[in-house]
């Protein structure tokens, strides 16, 4: 009797021995456009940056006076028509490579924490299910480019937002606390040579061999065991080569600038070695005292801040467009929200989801236009909105998957996305 392909999918999920192991993804037959990128950059603009004061400015405000509207004035960008904030002048006669999304939206006002969740996770938090982050889905559906390098490396902060959840540990990430030397815990020691790590591994494999095809074993110690033979494979010069940002030219270098910027060329590295999803945290709150949180006096100096981003970013976008990657490689600038127009008592702003900017480069996209219109104050959304399921499916549709397959958490069939659509006007026409 034939059955269906869903009834053999799930069927699959319930008995590993039908597959010979237990599945992570099943695809759908839903018809999606599909983009060539190989690797993703998320950026992440943790507290929530300003859209009016970034990249989607409007009329100027005054904070004195609590006349609401942008902090900084506007200037021209490679695209006809469409202005950014006068901190962002790198990046503004390069935004022909960019694709300005001024419509994102979602419900959640007045958590960092919940909001944060929902833009990496794509979903609200549930009760039931820890859904995994958009870079260990990412890892997940593409897999790994070489067994050299991790398939996911968070510069940022390590927590389950940014996890592979239900996935489990093979879609995890590897986390970088020093941009000039790498993890200490994958650097061997002096002695150790190629000859004597093989034999260690030869060893290893043959003292875990009785347990491997052993199906009654909890699902741990496989996840163990292949984290384990993961950290080995990375544990040579391939991987930690990467971190020899000294190798790179000075001028190269300064024009990253900073640490944040530093940690940029180093994802440059990354992408170039083989890693298919990095996350860079920029926040640095020691740079105007708030970070992208910008209530109170954190206002006062957020053109440094932005000033920062503009430089990495464009540095960046250069550096990959020159080494003939950046049509490879998706740069996502994210944030959880964004912030009102009106300023707070203390010339600040608060916290706004209903209409906020996030920014997508190169990765093959239609590039060199602005996504959705926002109202005067770059409150509402007046067309074309985006939501955070179509953030998450524009990402996946960019790096060749289809958004509607599904992942599985167990024998449970999760979609990829929270039924997202991918943005139709990025992708170029077959």
């Amino acid at each position: 009797m034939p059955i269906s392909r869903r009834t053999f999918l799930a069927t699959a999920a319930a008995s590993p021995a039908v597959l010979g192991s237990r599945p992570l993804l099943a695809s759908s037959e839903t018809s999606s456009p599909r983009g060539k990128a190989e690797h993703c950059i998320f950026i992440w603009l943790g507290g929530g940056s300003s859209q009016i004061d970034t990249w989607d400015p409007k009329a100027k405000g005054d904070a004195k006076e609590k006349k609401a509207g942008s902090y900084y004035d506007a200037i021209p960008t490679a695209i006809p028509g469409v202005q950014v904030c006068s901190h962002l002048s790198r990046c503004a006669p390069l935004l022909d490579r960019f694709a300005l999304l001024r419509t994102v939206h979602h419900e959640v006002i007045d958590e960092h924490a919940r909001a944060t969740n929902q833009v990496h996770t794509g979903r609200p938090t549930a009760g039931t299910i820890v859904y995994p982050s958009i870079g260990s889905a990412v890892t997940a559906t593409r897999g790994p480019i070489n067994d050299r390098v991790p398939g996911y490396v968070l510069i940022g902060f390590p927590n389950v937002t940014r996890g592979p959840g239900f996935l489990g540990s093979q879609a995890g990430y590897v986390y970088l606390t020093d941009t000039r030397v790498g993890p200490a815990g994958f650097s061997r020691q002096p002695e150790i040579t190629d000859g004597r790590q093989q034999r260690r591994e030869q060893l290893l494999d043959s003292m875990r061999k009785g347990y491997r095809d052993d199906s009654s074993l909890p699902q741990v110690v496989a996840d163990y065991d292949t984290a384990a033979r993961q950290a080995f494979a990375m544990a040579g010069p391939n991987f930690m080569d990467i971190f020899a940002l000294d190798r790179e030219p000075n001028a190269l270098r300064e024009g990253y600038g900073g640490e944040f910027g530093q940690r940029l060329l180093l994802s440059r590295r990354l992408i170039e070695g083989g890693v298919r999803f990095i996350e860079v945290s920029h926040n640095l709150g020691f740079v105007n005292g708030t970070g992208w949180d910008t209530h109170n006096e954190g206002q006062l100096k957020q053109h440094l801040l932005i000033e920062e981003l503009d430089k990495g970013l464009a540095a960046l976008v250069t550096d990959l467009e020159a080494k003939k990657l950046l049509d490879k490689t998706l740069i996502v600038v994210a944030t959880e929200f964004g912030r009102p127009a009106q300023f707070d008592g203390g010339g600040g702003r608060g916290h706004h989801s209903k209409c906020f900017s996030m920014v997508l480069a190169g990765g093959g996209l239609k590039t060199g236009q602005a996504i959705g219109t926002s109202d005067d104050l770059g409150m509402a959304v007046v067309d074309e909105p985006v939501s955070i399921p179509d953030l998450h499916a524009t990402i996946h549709a960019a790096l060749g998957t289809n958004p509607a397959e599904e992942l599985y958490d167990g024998a449970r069939p999760v979609p990829l996305t929270d039924g997202g659509t991918p943005i139709a006007k990025l992708f170029p026409t077959a």
